[in-house]
C-alpha cells in the first residue's frame, strides 16, 4: 500500500486491512521497514478516525461517578473535594452545577480532566 493521507472511506477500508496483515506476523518478527510501515499507517489511521469519528468528551457527572467506582470512593470519601454532603448529593443528583474550586480539586485529586467537568452536565434522569 502507498503511505499517503487517508481522505475517503476505501482508503480507510485499505489501511485498516494492511494493518490486520502484520498483526498475524507479531512485532518481534517485523523488520525495522515494516515497523515504520506499522506506525505510519497506524498514525494515519488515528488521524481519520479522530476527524471522522470523534468521542466527544463523557458526562462530567457520569465522569465522577465512574471515578468513584473505579477508586472504591464513597459519596462521604467526596467531600473532600465538593464539600458538605448535601452539596455532593446535589452534585451526584444534576440539582446544583459544579463551581471552579470543585472542579479544581476533583481534577487534581481524582485525576478527572478539566476539560469533561467543564462541560455543561446533561439534565437526563437516571433511574437507580
Amino acid at each position: 500500500m502507498k503511505m499517503k493521507l487517508i481522505k475517503t472511506e476505501a482508503e480507510y477500508e485499505e489501511a485498516l486491512e494492511a494493518i490486520n496483515e502484520f498483526l498475524p506476523i507479531g512485532e518481534e518478527n517485523l523488520s525495522e521497514e515494516q515497523l515504520d510501515d506499522l506506525e505510519l499507517l497506524s498514525t494515519l489511521v488515528e488521524k481519520y478516525e479522530a476527524e471522522h469519528f470523534p468521542i466527544p468528551f463523557p458526562d462530567p457527572i457520569e465522569a465522577i461517578k465512574f471515578r468513584m467506582e473505579q477508586e472504591g470512593l464513597t459519596r462521604k470519601e467526596l467531600q473532600k473535594y465538593i464539600g458538605c454532603p448535601s452539596k455532593v448529593s446535589e452534585i451526584l443528583n444534576r440539582k446544583r452545577p459544579l463551581s471552579l474550586s470543585m472542579i479544581r480539586a476533583l481534577h487534581e485529586g481524582l485525576g478527572i480532566p478539566v476539560e469533561v467537568l467543564l462541560q455543561k452536565a446533561s439534565k437526563e434522569l437516571t433511574f437507580a
